[in-house]
């Protein structure tokens, strides 16, 4: 005689399942601000990996202050290119005046026909909203990848919305261009840097390490 279940014991099994669908099922939904956090981790860990093997220590070969061409990380909430939203790029300032030429921008990693920015005000191919030619990275846009509604700096990170490293990957204090020598008594990052994001679901905070330039969620 064949065996079967029975409707109590088919009923028992559904029960079960749900139970452990709505266990687990909340621990896998994504985070987009952690999400977010990790990524902006890891591009400000590339930022200094470019700042020591691009190392411009003592390069006055074109007349400019070599201390001005350090790589950094910019900030930005108010760029139309970005369409006015939390984004940020990564760039070496290597005429020192201050502004980001297209020519200044890092190259994705991954796909070297991109730059690592979110939105650029002066070039219509590095408008976020010109999505059929950007050749910028979508994803450096927080507010339209991640839903970010604000990003903001501790004062011991930046003067303005730039971080930057020297060629031993110490965290400075931007913007760069207004440097009169290499390490101006009041640029150098003393204490840890915070940088955090904001969402409709909280915050999250990133720190930055004085000295040695760790870098860590919190």
């Amino acid at each position: 005689m064949k065996k079967a279940f029975t409707m109590l014991e088919l009923v028992f099994v559904i029960v079960v399942i749900g139970i452990l669908a709505a266990t687990i099922i909340p621990s896998i939904k994504t985070n987009p601000l952690r999400e977010a956090a990790i990524q902006l981790v890891s591009h400000i860990k590339y930022t200094q990996h470019l700042a020591m093997v691009d190392d411009k220590y003592g390069d006055n070969t074109t007349g400019l202050d070599w201390y001005k061409k350090r790589w950094q990380i910019v900030f930005s909430t108010s760029d139309n290119n970005a369409d006015n939203k939390p984004a940020y790029l990564i760039f070496r300032d290597s005429d020192a005046d201050g502004t980001v030429d297209k020519s200044e921008l890092a190259h994705d990693n991954i796909d070297i026909s991109k730059y690592l920015t979110g939105g650029l005000t002066g070039y219509s191919t590095l408008n976020i909203n010109s999505l059929s030619n950007f050749d910028g990275t979508s994803s450096l846009n927080l507010g339209k990848k991640y839903g970010i509604t604000n990003i903001t700096l501790s004062s011991t990170c930046s003067t303005g919305t730039k971080v930057a490293f020297d060629h031993l990957g110490r965290p400075i204090k931007g913007p760069l261009s207004s440097y009169s020598s290499p390490y101006p008594s009041t640029k150098p990052i003393i204490a840890a840097c915070k940088i955090m994001l904001f969402n409709g679901d909280g915050n999250i905070t990133i720190e930055i390490e004085k000295e040695t330039g760790y870098t860590r969620i919190n």
